[in-house]
């Protein structure tokens, strides 16, 4: 992953002053950061626009709380994320996913990879990537981002901890619940089912 650069003190200065240019680069130099985790945490596109915003307003009105306690990039990591778990809780609809529900292409992936067999072409990658990602947001807002965070980013569960706020049996307990609805549904995926 792309090293982000360190955000001026001085700008984070003039934004507080209420400078727009200095708000409008801060906004800028933020982006890429902002927007890959909202690409990372929620699945549906049409709303990375939406969540964005309000992420970036949440960034603006707590600007001033920001105590430098950690670096700046580390509090907008924070603030996104859980950004991104309240837009998960306010959906509440949780598609639940089942085998006649599958695609015939989905189906057939899911057969190669519950039978062990190798995905070789991209295709099949991103057809089990689409249906990683249609299980994982059946499952509760909390769990969909620990589960992210944790198996498909690969952080620690201290990490976790820190971008969240969450504590760490939270996280291991959460980790583990999500874990075995992920199991369970996939066996409830299987064709025999």
């Amino acid at each position: 992953m792309e090293e982000l650069p360190v955000i001026d003190e001085n700008l984070l200065a003039q934004v507080l002053a209420g400078t727009e240019s200095a708000w409008q680069d801060l906004v800028k130099q933020l982006s890429p950061q902002v927007f890959g985790i909202i690409r990372n945490q929620i699945r549906v596109t049409s709303d990375h626009d939406d969540i964005a915003q309000e992420a970036f307003t949440k960034i603006f009105l707590k600007l001033d709380q920001f105590a430098g306690k950690q670096p700046f990039r580390h509090w907008v990591s924070r603030l996104t994320i859980n950004t991104c778990y309240d837009w998960l809780r306010k959906r509440k609809a949780r598609p639940l996913v089942s085998y006649s529900d599958l695609g015939e292409n989905e189906a057939e992936i899911l057969e190669k990879t519950l039978a062990g067999d190798q995905l070789e072409q991209k295709e099949s990658i991103d057809s089990m990537r689409a249906l990683l990602d249609r299980l994982i947001s059946s499952l509760k807002p909390r769990e969909q981002i620990v589960i992210r965070l944790l198996d498909l980013e690969e952080k620690s569960v201290e990490d976790v901890g820190e971008l969240t706020g969450w504590g760490a049996s939270k996280i291991k307990v959460t980790a583990m619940r999500a874990r075995k609805k992920l199991r369970d549904l996939l066996h409830k995926l299987e064709p025999d089912h």
